[in-house]
């Protein structure tokens, strides 16, 4: 299964742009659940979240809510989603210290991970976990891969850690390491729900590649950011018409 980073969301893509392959086992392909774009994944509540909370509008209040805010939106909308193949059910209990887990599906769902591993995090004594994820993830040469949380998607019952991998190289599945954040109980996380966030990077241009210049403001760039204030705060809208890049 191929997956091409823009052209199948927009029509004036082209051929020369750069692909990610998500590739699963012929066995699992249209029985575990695949990756999907994270703008075709937008969370049931954000849909239905409106612009401007009308009961709440004041002298003192626009009563915008977050369906406003681009930088929000752009977020959590870049890459790629990868989700949980199938259906896991976990038990918290021992005041969250003890972490037992059970599924239908016939290949291996989630697993403990060495606590010594990350002595001194301050999510112990829960115990780690990790899903298991049976996509192989391909990416041009030079290109990498970052794994977040899904986000601003946030689950009640899990966090994956962080973590970047050379998906032009390692061509094999990646899992997950998580801490269950669940309350005591049996908790049902199904087939289909976020995991990870999959945001690919040239690795020339990422972050690393970058000098930092660490000053004082000038005059000049005291007034610029004076007027980028003030225009955002004279009337809703000017960062996305003004500066925000097209997408």
């Amino acid at each position: 299964m191929t997956a091409i980073l823009s052209s199948e969301l927009s029509p004036d893509a082209t051929t020369d742009q750069p692909i990610i392959t998500f590739r699963c086992a012929p066995e699992d392909e249209g029985v575990i659940a695949p990756p999907v774009a994270a703008k075709a994944a937008i969370p049931d509540w954000f849909k239905r979240l409106v612009p401007v909370n009308r009961d709440a509008v004041s002298p003192d209040n626009t009563a915008l809510t977050v369906k406003r805010c681009m930088p929000f939106l752009d977020a959590l909308t870049l890459g790629w989603i990868l989700p949980l193949a199938a259906t896991v059910r976990f038990e918290v209990s021992e005041g969250g210290t003890q972490i037992d887990c059970g599924w239908d599906f016939d290949k291996v769902m989630a697993s403990p991970h060495a606590a010594a591993q990350v002595t001194g995090h301050p999510r112990l004594p829960m115990p780690p976990m990790k899903f298991h994820n049976y996509w192989t993830i391909e990416t041009p040469p030079g290109w990498s891969c970052l794994f977040v949380p899904a986000i601003n998607r946030p689950h009640p019952m899990f966090e994956i850690a962080s973590g970047v991998v050379d998906t032009d190289t390692y061509r094999a599945p990646i899992h997950f390491p998580f801490f269950a954040t669940g309350r005591e109980g049996v908790h049902v996380v199904e087939k289909g729900t976020p995991v990870a966030q999959v945001i690919p990077f040239r690795r020339d241009a990422s972050p690393l590649a970058m000098r930092a210049d660490i000053r004082a403001e000038s005059a000049a760039e005291l007034a610029d950011r004076e007027r980028i204030r003030r225009s955002t705060s004279a009337g809703s809208g000017w960062y996305r018409e003004e500066a925000r890049a097209p997408r």
